[in-house]
Parts: C-alpha cells; structure tokens; sequence
C-alpha cells in the first residue's frame, strides 16, 4: 500500500504542478481529519469484530445538539454563548457515548449482529436530528467555536493537529495496554478471551462508546468549519471510515488490523480523492474506484488470513 501511495504521488507531482504544494498538502491532511478521526475509532471497533454503521449520524446530531444547547442556554440568561456552546459540546459528547453503550449493549445482551443495529440506529438518530432541528441548520455559535474546525497553529490546520492527537491516544491505547491486547484477543477468538478472563461485552461496549466519541469530536470539527449543525451532515461518511480502515489492512472478521495501518489508509485514500479532484475525473467514476480499492484490500486480507491458517 505504501508502494502504490508514493507511486501516486510521483505520478501527480508531475501531472499536476497545483499537487505537491504546502496549500494543498494541508488541504488533504484538512479534508482527512473530519473521517479521520472516527476511522481510529472504527480500527477498533473492526478488530473487535463489529463495525458501526450510525457514526454519520452522530455526526449529524451532534452539530445540531451543540448549536441548540447553546443558543438556548444562551437565550435563557443562565449564562453567555461562549460558556453555553462548551456545554453544548459536553451533551453531545455524553449523548455519543451513550449511543455507543446502548449499540454495544444490545449486541452484547441478545447477540444481535452489529451491522443491524447501527444501520436502525443510524436511521434513528438522524431522524432525531431532523426532529428537534426542524430540518433547518442550527446556527446560534460564538465566531470562536470556528477556530476549531477553519484555525491554524503555525499554518497547521487545527482538525489536523486533533487528528494527529487523536491517533496517538488510540495507537498507544491498542499497542501497548492490556485493553489494547483484549481488543484483538476478542476479535480473534471470542470464547477463548472469555475462558483467558476477559471480559468480552465490557470490551465490545467500550470499543462501541469510542468510535461514537470520535465521531462525535468530528460533528464538533464539521459543525465548526461551517459554523453550523445540520442533520444532513455526516451522510455516506460510513463508507469513508471502513474504506480507510480496511485498505490500512484491518480484517473485517476481527482480531486483525494495526492502528497505523489505518493511517496510511488515510493518507492514501486522501491523495486519492485529491488527485482524481485535480485531474476532474467524474465524481461517479470516484465511486467505482473507492468501492474497486475496498473490494481489492478485502480480498488481499482474506488470501492472507487463509495462507497463514493453513
């Protein structure tokens, strides 16, 4: 994967002089920490052997929650908007946390398939943002609140820099804790964790809170660029995340994927969406190719599971 990354970008560093410049290369890194951050989440949700399908939605619903709370403690006097948007931002953040709870709880609890409970839950939650925002954009934020999702640190975007921070807890989380080690003892072998004294649904549950965290600090970042929040954010980002998570070799049958390897499914899927942009390939044609790289990197992880079983 690495190899065909650097390929690329030779290729569009002499096909297109606007490529391989600091504008855009801040640009992509810009672009990819919005689905970045929820595919760190979902590495370790596909290595436990699940995925999650609703994150989009909770992207959706948590622009709406912060741009609501906030206008309304704002406008009740209990305290300033620029207070009122950080308790904003702390609801949506509980909310997440409980939508991943009741996903990994009723997955845990009745053996439901995961994909069938975040695909309701999906439909659930975005129903409840169109709900109580009437289906119009929220739009009472403090012009701060956009520093987070538009700001720069010494020109570095800061929903890059978030991305980076977020990468690092969750690469030392899976890489060198015994809740990291759990995670893909689950995803490997369910009964055998169980025996070994894991404790299987906590750690279902708890890989189900964290990709609805992440997902929820994207809604912040994309509610922040656009200083709004709409129930119409988030749409078809589930293709997105799992795209990266499984070209970065991640098994969607659980127990196989590095976090790092997620990350360079990002970068690459990133120069890829950027470079087809540059060169005006048609955005259906964008389509087949993501959905040809997704089918090819499930097949290359399945021939090497296969080999190393037999």
């Amino acid at each position: 994967m690495e190899i065909v990354l650097l390929l690329i970008i030779i290729v569009m560093t002499f096909v297109s002089n606007g490529f391989l410049t600091t504008d855009n290369l801040l640009n992509i890194l810009r672009n990819m920490a919005l689905q970045g951050c929820i595919a760190f989440g979902m590495t370790m949700v596909i290595i436990a052997g699940e995925i999650d399908l609703s994150i989009g939605s909770t992207v959706a619903l948590t622009g709406v929650i912060v741009g609501l709370t906030s206008g309304k403690l704002a406008e009740s006097g209990i305290m300033s908007l620029d207070v009122a948007v950080i308790v904003g931002i702390l609801v949506s953040f509980i909310i997440a946390g409980l939508i991943g709870m009741f996903n990994g709880w009723l997955l845990t609890k009745y053996k439901v398939p995961s994909f069938i409970i975040t695909l309701a839950v999906m439909n659930i939650v975005y129903g409840i943002a169109a709900v109580i925002s009437k289906g119009f954009p929220v739009t009472t934020l403090p012009s701060w609140y956009n520093v987070l999702g538009a700001g720069q640190i010494y020109k570095i975007p800061v929903p890059a820099i978030i991305l980076l921070a977020v990468f690092a807890l969750i690469f030392v989380v899976m890489n060198y804790t015994k809740f990291g080690r759990s995670v893909y003892a689950v995803g490997g072998n369910p009964e055998s964790a169980r025996l070994s004294g894991i404790n299987v649904k906590k750690v279902k549950i708890v890989c189900m809170m964290a990709v609805q965290l992440c997902a929820a600090l994207s809604g912040v970042l994309v509610s922040s660029q656009v200083m709004s929040g709409s129930f119409n954010f988030g749409k078809g980002w589930e293709m997105i995340v799992i795209s990266s998570v499984i070209i970065g070799g991640t098994s969607l049958f659980g127990g196989v994927g590095k976090v790092w390897g997620t990350f360079v499914g990002l970068i690459f899927l990133g120069v890829l969406i950027n470079a087809m942009t540059l060169l005006n390939v048609n955005e259906y044609i964008q389509y087949i190719v993501r959905g040809c790289l997704i089918l090819a990197a499930v097949l290359v992880t399945t021939i090497q599971l296969m080999r190393r079983r037999s």
